[in-house]
């Protein structure tokens, strides 16, 4: 059973260039099954995919805060962070000073 501090989020890379953000307790798995497709539905056919970015985000409420924030970027923004590969998204994001 996961503790409560041990979510990440991860974005993965289509072979078109899309970025799809998700969050798990175990990134490689997750993974294998988006591309088993038991995943997200929009990642279904879509070709292989890559890891782009994983990171630690604490427990799940935290973890899905970091998600939609993230959801909420441009392009340009997510790909900015997938170079930096921040190790804290929670200051990246700003989540850290605004209270969450």
């Amino acid at each position: 059973m996961p503790t409560a501090a041990n979510w990440f989020l991860y974005m993965l890379r289509t072979p078109t260039g899309m970025l799809y953000t998700g969050i798990t307790t175990d990134v490689q798995r997750r993974l294998g099954q988006h591309q088993s497709g038991k995943g997200a539905k929009s990642l279904r056919g879509k070709g292989e995919l890559q890891l782009a970015f994983q990171c630690p985000a604490g427990d799940r409420s935290l973890a899905s805060k970091l998600e939609i924030k993230v959801k909420k970027l441009s392009k340009a923004q997510k790909e900015l962070l997938v170079r930096n590969a921040p190790e804290c998204l929670e200051n990246y994001l700003g989540l850290a000073e605004s209270g969450k």
